[in-house]
């Protein structure tokens, strides 16, 4: 979130051709005043959250990460800081229990295109009014890395099911089995309490359940290193995945 060096002249372009308004999503950086001001309408931006909730780079990782029941869009005007612009519409989207990131982001996607052909003619006429944000609700959603990805099985299991499908696809929640990486795509929580130390297995019914701190985290997909990702019981049945393991281990 560097401010953009504009060597293009893009602010220049943007007043030449008497711009009504400049459409911005998923952009990730900061666009400078003078770009801002370029166009009649100045410009706008389609942000994946309800702000003042999640601004910031990956507001759809963090939404599921937390266990939010909605996201949606909201259309904001930019101004020089992150996502702190004042508000000209939101629209509110519900969240599916085993959602994925990659999932809510295509229907995300398609509520944005909504929201351009109905709110940005309304915002260039000037018949949206700008809602300024309660900065004290505002929470951040920082870009996410690869380390971000570890599953620590301490952590209760509902935290852990929220964990995987919000970094599915990307960056991608993952362990260690038997020394090597193990790339978990799909799993949810069970209230049933643990059975075991965490990491542990228990094998039921040609299910994978892993011992967490606070419940049972059940396998759906996983993709072991230099394999293809598989349901579980295809892990299972071919025996890579044994009751004796212990996901997490060195």
């Amino acid at each position: 979130h560097q401010p953009l060096k504009v060597k293009t002249g893009l602010d220049l372009w943007l007043r030449e051709r008497s711009a009504d308004i400049g459409v911005v999503m998923a952009y990730g950086r900061i666009l400078p005043i003078s770009v801002l001001d370029a166009p009649r309408a100045g410009c706008v931006n389609l942000h994946a959250s309800l702000l003042p909730r999640w601004r910031g780079a990956a507001p759809i990782n963090w939404a599921l990460a937390h266990g939010d029941g909605e996201s949606g869009i909201t259309l904001m005007q930019m101004d020089a800081g992150l996502d702190t612009g004042p508000l000209l519409s939101k629209h509110a989207l519900a969240i599916g229990p085993e959602e994925t990131a990659g999932e809510l982001a295509e229907r995300l996607a398609l509520l944005a295109a909504e929201v351009v052909s109905k709110d940005v003619p309304r915002a260039v006429r000037g018949e949206l009014v700008k809602q300024s944000q309660n900065d004290a609700l505002a929470t951040h959603a920082r870009p996410l890395e690869r380390a971000d990805g570890e599953l620590h099985f301490t952590r209760r299991a509902s935290e852990l099911a929220n964990w995987v499908r919000a970094l599915s696809p990307r960056p991608g929640a993952h362990t260690t089995l038997r020394g090597k990486s193990l790339k978990v795509t799909r799993a949810r929580a069970l209230t049933e309490p643990a059975r075991g130390a965490p990491g542990s297995l228990v094998f039921l019914s040609g299910r994978a359940l892993v011992n967490t701190g606070e419940g049972l985290l059940e396998i759906l997909r996983a993709q072991l290193e230099g394999r293809k990702e598989l349901a579980v019981s295809e892990l299972i049945n071919g025996r890579a995945l044994l009751p004796s393991d212990v996901l997490g281990k060195p």
